[in-house]
């Protein structure tokens, strides 16, 4: 009995160790940023080191894939980074990924920064983070936001013990090195193959977080967690991309226009007011030039003045010039990523035009067609004189017989043609035989 016991009581030790080791797992929650630094970007890293610390995480490892982006939302990450409660790892992977621009700022902001091979990293210049968003800037305020730059990205690598010099090339000369470059020159901590790999590199590291805490990573058997965003944030991400934001407000004002030129069709409107609101709250979270928007609107009146006013394809024309002129320009920054690619600008152009040409043309012709009921429909018809005609007399046409007068007299029994309809009184001339 005595030996029973103890065996129990080794089986529950043993459990019990087996369960605590478990738990004492430490865990990395691992989220994806790729594509464009944006506002909901910012969001997003920030409610994700929240989790971190909600889940009391061992910290979080990001892995960065971008061109750049917005220098707004770029400051508010940093901010994020540095204040984190929790180890932030900023991962540039897979290979081929890059952190260009925004992303420099990103990475040297992190606890740990590292780089996957086949990745490069730089050309932080002003311009290229947003900055200088307008190509009319002067060189003394160029110079100054290049300085600011400058001076930004210095203190962020002081804070994290990371090559100044190099961080202020990159700023002020568009540097942009490799991996391997990088850790050579104290840019990144490590290059890593893969994730397994990088948390083997970092066990035991320490870092200092909030409020000067120092903190011991620790990676063995480590559990990676990763999280997907969420399909809130998926849909705040896409719309803010300039592409999706581009489409939504050519939908939009499509979808309106129909609408209107159509009364009752009803859908089209529907589509058209949401595409409409995505498409403004997307340019809110973009260097938008106001310009550009009033073109595109300009060209959208000019759309519409067509069907009104015959100007035999002038309006239309000006509308499209004009809609291509303010798609060119809606974006106001040098920065590729935050401009309309030209693989979607072209087709979308052609296509929102072709629309509009096409509606234009079936008002136009609709408009133009024969009328067949009321008093438009008898314009041009013939009938057969009942009496003399001059200041009055009396018509038979298709069954009846009316009122009619001609500045002409006619003849009792001679064929008309019916002029003008006013009231219940037609105005008619003769039909004369050809000699």
């Amino acid at each position: 009995m005595i030996k029973k016991i103890i065996c129990l009581c080794a089986a529950l030790t043993l459990c019990g160790g087996f369960a605590w080791a478990n738990q004492e797992k430490p865990v990395f929650n691992v989220i994806t940023v790729a594509g464009v630094i944006t506002t909901p970007t910012a969001k997003y890293i920030a409610d994700s080191i929240d989790k971190a610390k909600k889940d009391v995480a061992e910290g979080l490892l990001i892995l960065l894939d971008t061109p750049g982006g917005m220098d707004t939302a770029m400051r508010d990450i940093a901010k994020s980074l540095l204040n984190s409660p929790v180890p932030v790892i900023v991962y540039v992977y897979p290979s081929g990924a890059r952190a260009a621009s925004a992303g420099v700022i990103i990475a040297t902001a992190a606890h740990v920064a590292a780089m996957a091979p086949g990745t490069n990293i730089g050309a932080a210049h002003p311009v290229a983070i947003g900055l200088g968003g307008s190509g009319g800037m002067d060189k003394t305020m160029a110079e100054k936001l290049e300085n600011d730059a400058a001076a930004y990205a210095r203190s962020i690598a002081k804070i994290r013990g990371r090559s100044e010099e190099w961080v202020e090339k990159a700023v002020r000369k568009s540097e942009s090195i490799t991996a391997e470059e990088a850790l050579k020159l104290r840019v990144i901590d490590y290059v890593a193959a893969d994730i397994d790999k990088l948390l083997a590199m970092i066990d035991k590291k320490e870092v200092v977080l909030a409020d000067n805490k120092k903190f011991r990573i620790s990676t063995t058997n480590a559990v990676v967690n990763k999280i997907e965003m969420g399909t809130r944030q998926k849909i705040l991400a896409a719309i803010s991309d300039p592409n999706i934001a581009y489409i939504l407000l050519l939908i939009g004002l499509a979808g309106l226009y129909f609408e209107f030129s159509n009364p009752g069709a009803i859908l089209p409107g529907v589509i058209g007011g949401i595409s409409l609101l995505m498409a403004f709250f997307g340019l809110a979270t973009l260097p938008v030039n106001y310009t550009g928007i009033l073109l595109i609107l300009f060209g959208i009146i000019l759309f519409i003045a067509e069907i009104k006013v015959m100007s035999n394809g002038l309006l239309t024309i000006g509308g499209i010039i004009s809609l291509a002129m303010g798609s060119l320009i809606l974006f106001e920054t040098p920065e590729p990523a935050l401009r309309i690619s030209l693989s979607v600008f072209i087709p979308a152009l052609l296509l929102i035009s072709g629309f509009f040409i096409v509606v234009i043309w079936m008002a136009v012709k609709a408009q133009m067609r024969k009328h067949y009921t009321g008093s438009e429909a008898m314009v041009e018809g013939q009938g057969q004189a009942v009496t003399d005609i001059g200041e009055g007399g009396k018509v038979f046409f298709q069954g009846e017989y009316w009122e009619a007068q001609s500045k002409i007299p006619i003849p009792k029994g001679a064929k008309v043609r019916i002029l003008k309809v006013e009231g219940l009184k037609l105005t008619v001339e003769e039909i004369r035989k050809e000699s």
